[in-house]
């Protein structure tokens, strides 16, 4: 019996330190923080960004999300408003109605992984908080982007947002590219 015991302890320790290799809890949404026993977060500043392909949003619309940064085994992802710890939105991959987005596997995971978000109907700017993990014991929590302003639906007329900006700083360039359509069309 006192053989068995040790052994006992030992696997019960074991038990204890796991973290959560299909995803955080569920109660890890509101403070971003896993709940990998005995292990704190980082304190160094994240060597993770979080990019997003557009500085706006439209509701229904979907935006592109990529960690950049060394590759990663864990994630927690998710939209906010300013003041709120509630998610906001849906993941594309998963409609998840909270909002947030975990890694299923702790594979490798790099700069080639996207997460598409679904905005909510909100007039309030939104940001991109994670969590990310290298592996269990090294993490890193509150990685934030840049906040992302309600634009406005495109418009079918000729100038767009893009280049509607374009024109405004490059008229000259406009004139001689319309000279050269007209020399070249004569």
């Amino acid at each position: 019996m006192e053989l068995s015991l040790p052994g006992l302890v030992m696997l019960q320790m074991l038990c204890l330190a796991t973290g959560y290799p299909n995803g955080a809890p569920t109660g890890a949404c509101e403070d971003m923080t896993p709940r990998h026993t005995g292990v704190l977060p980082q304190p160094s500043p994240a060597p993770y960004t979080l990019l997003v392909n557009t500085g706006t949003f439209q509701p229904g619309k979907a935006i592109t999300v990529t960690i950049s940064g060394p590759e990663y085994r864990g994630v927690l992802l998710e939209a906010r408003t300013d003041g709120s710890t509630n998610a906001l939105g849906s993941w594309q991959c998963t409609g998840n109605p909270q909002g947030a987005i975990t890694h299923a596997n702790t594979n490798l995971k790099g700069e080639s992984t996207a997460y598409s978000w679904i905005p909510p109907d909100s007039t309030s700017p939104v940001y991109f908080m994670a969590t990310v993990a290298q592996q269990r014991a090294v993490f890193w929590v509150n990685v934030r982007s840049a906040a992302l302003k309600r634009g406005k639906p495109a418009s079918l007329g000729l100038a767009t947002e893009a280049n509607a900006g374009m024109a405004k700083e490059k008229p000259v360039l406009l004139l001689g590219i319309c000279f050269l359509m007209i020399l070249v069309l004569a």
